[in-house]
């Protein structure tokens, strides 16, 4: 029973960093993506282009790779001069990566409204903002939380890469005990994700039975 409990407080504790690393990158990646997104749809070429040219790298390297880059390469770069923090280096990496896939999904759902609610807008006298605010929004807020959904639940389970740069997060606080002849920490820590997964399921399914309204 104690080694229970003494394994239990330690998953907590690496569970902590992991909760740490997803609550930080969805408040600061969700907003930044939305930057992104209307740069990807700026009429201005050279905006366009930085863009778009950011979200296919970002998309196209393994996060992993962008923890490693994020982590060793400025002290490789400034002579040992400038590093980041682990979890610094871990929090700026899931940020980057995250924002851009979020930018893609709200220009998704941006470009799936129909022009001619735009221009019956325009017709009606409303403003650019509120034409956005007052019939493009809630629109784009209903077809995108189901992407949304998927990316913030892949996201609790990509937390578990931190570990790469020596994040004491909850998998390698599991595999140091498998290191001492537990294998159980390992399963167990699954435990936790789907526990965690299990809740933010239920809490988009519950969002888009409130967006459900809407059927267009």
């Amino acid at each position: 029973m104690n080694q229970f409990i003494n394994v239990t407080n330690s998953l907590l504790e690496g569970f902590g960093q992991n909760c740490l690393i997803f609550i930080v990158t969805i408040l600061a990646a969700m907003p930044l993506g939305l930057i992104v997104s209307m740069g990807s749809m700026s009429k201005f070429k050279p905006i366009k282009w930085i863009t778009k040219t950011f979200v296919w790298i970002i998309r196209g390297t393994p996060l992993m790779l962008q923890l490693f880059v994020v982590f060793y390469v400025p002290p490789l770069m400034t002579n040992g001069g400038f590093n980041f923090s682990r979890i610094n280096a871990a929090l700026i990496a899931f940020i980057i990566n995250y924002s851009a896939y979020f930018s893609e999904i709200y220009r998704g759902g941006i470009e799936s409204v129909p022009k001619g609610q735009y221009e019956a807008g325009q017709v009606l006298g409303m403003t650019k903002p509120q034409i956005f605010f007052k019939v493009v929004l809630m629109q784009v807020v209903k077809k995108i939380t189901a992407p949304i959904g998927n990316e913030i639940i892949t996201l609790v389970k990509d937390t578990s890469l931190s570990s790469v740069i020596a994040i004491p997060e909850i998998l390698m606080m599991a595999k140091d005990f498998s290191m001492q002849g537990l294998i159980w920490p390992l399963f167990y820590s699954a435990v936790f994700y789907l526990v965690f997964c299990g809740v933010l399921t239920i809490l988009f399914s519950f969002i888009e039975k409130k967006l459900d309204y809407y059927k267009g």
